[in-house]
């Protein structure tokens, strides 16, 4: 079983998603960093080089959206 999405890829596994989970909660944070923004492909290109999945349940999506750690 693969531990990573770039491990997952070389064996040619292109829908695996790995539990990045801990008691419900996700072991990567989150961005609050807007779509498109240099900062927001710097988090991306992080967890592409960790091998962990490109997407966050909370990332921020839009401008709208509110992050709660700063409420």
């Amino acid at each position: 079983m693969p531990q990573s999405v770039l491990e997952a890829i070389r064996q040619g596994n292109w829908d695996f998603e790995p539990d990045f989970s801990e008691n419900g909660k996700s072991r990567f944070d989150s961005t609050f960093a807007l779509p498109g923004t240099q900062e927001k492909v710097d988090a991306l290109a992080q967890r592409a080089r960790c091998g962990l999945p490109l997407w966050h349940p909370e990332d921020r999506r839009t401008f709208d959206d509110t992050f709660s750690g700063l409420e």
